[in-house]
């Protein structure tokens, strides 16, 4: 194992409101009780690092303080121990990632039921944690997550946020095999990991919703039809859905994009008995869901449900689902100096797939 250095290099905030990040040094922590130090290789970037940086997400209770390290999706090798920690399942050399959750107290009532990304104690990595954008951090040796063998750091990467909040999201929809499922925002980072989980692990049929500039990787993920969502209204998409699936509409409507406008037309595409899932969390004031009217989803039985993250059995399943081949990011690497102009290409929405930071 190589020497761990007293400085190394992170990717910070530094002017939270805006898009902007710098690369500093920092000094290297030292585990405490029950903690392990990680050698970061790899980190995914997310649009909820964006969220974050720009502070445009209204939930947030605080605004983000400049020198704020980044980054959710990160994995490496585990290079000291913690007083304690050598009593876990962690060794020195193990690789593990670290998720948007950092560490939960395991003893509330949200963590008693596996409800992490409700957790009342939690830390959040990459807001007042520090985040994966860096070449070493700290995390629980209970909570960081195993990297199966047979998958690369750069694969894995996505699986610790898109990967298990989108496996959570099929799964807590109730969605069965062969029923239709929509996925808005399904050429996204989140997106289009959905659309193969739904499509090739859980034998459903997918309607895929995103701009046009994204149908290919759409279609390679597994999708049996797209939607170019540039070339409808509001009404004639909803026609388009309900023409697919035999005018009755879609049995599970997935938002994967931050967008208020796909909640506002998800509704209009679900059949009867069928359900929303919100997992996109749109910037700026928040919003209600249009056209969620109580009368009509009595009538309809529709329901509306949410998902953070998934919980760390979701994780660990994704990521095998990984290991496997049954599921693949599409992502391109570029070095942490870049960050600054992922998250542009970011903005603008024309990103396909994930970026994923080599740290090294």
């Amino acid at each position: 194992m190589a020497s761990i250095p007293k400085q190394y290099k992170a990717c910070v905030y530094d002017q939270p409101g805006k898009i902007s990040t710098k690369i500093e040094m920092l000094e290297t922590p030292e585990p405490g009780p029950g903690e392990v130090l990680i050698n970061l290789t790899h980190s995914g970037v997310c649009h909820s690092d964006m969220g974050v940086m720009t502070n445009s997400w209204a939930g947030l209770p605080l605004p983000t303080q400049p020198g704020q390290v980044g980054g959710h999706e990160g994995v490496g090798k585990v290079v000291k121990l913690g007083p304690g920690a050598e009593l876990t399942t962690v060794k020195v050399g193990d690789r593990v990632g670290v998720k948007w959750i950092s560490s939960t107290c395991g003893s509330c009532p949200a963590c008693l039921e596996s409800a992490d990304g409700v957790c009342f104690n939690q830390k959040i990595s990459g807001y007042y944690t520090p985040g994966t954008f860096q070449q070493y951090v700290v995390g629980p040796a209970n909570y960081v997550t195993p990297i199966p063998d047979a998958l690369g750091s750069a694969d894995a990467a996505p699986m610790l946020c898109a990967g298990v909040t989108t496996y959570a999201a099929l799964r807590k929809s109730g969605a069965k095999s062969g029923q239709w499922v929509v996925i808005s925002g399904a050429g996204g980072g989140l997106g289009h990991i959905a659309v193969q989980l739904s499509s090739r692990g859980m034998s459903q049929r997918v309607i895929g919703i995103d701009h046009g500039s994204k149908e290919k990787l759409v279609y390679d993920s597994g999708a049996e039809l797209f939607i170019d969502l540039t070339k409808h209204d509001d009404q004639s998409i909803v026609e388009e859905v309900k023409s697919i699936t035999g005018g009755l509409g879609a049995s599970i409507v997935i938002v994967c994009t931050a967008n208020n406008k796909a909640y506002n037309q998800g509704m209009d595409f679900l059949r009867f008995g069928g359900t929303l899932v919100c997992v996109g969390m749109p910037e700026g004031k928040s919003q209600p869901i249009a056209k969620s009217y109580p009368g009509t989803m009595i009538l309809k039985l529709q329901t509306i449900t949410a998902v953070a993250v998934g919980n760390r059995r979701e994780a660990i399943e994704v990521l095998e689902f990984a290991a496997r081949g049954i599921i693949k990011t599409h992502y391109r690497v570029e070095k942490m100096e870049k960050l600054t102009e992922v998250f542009h290409e970011m903005e603008s929405g024309k990103m396909q797939g994930r970026v994923v930071l080599d740290l090294q």
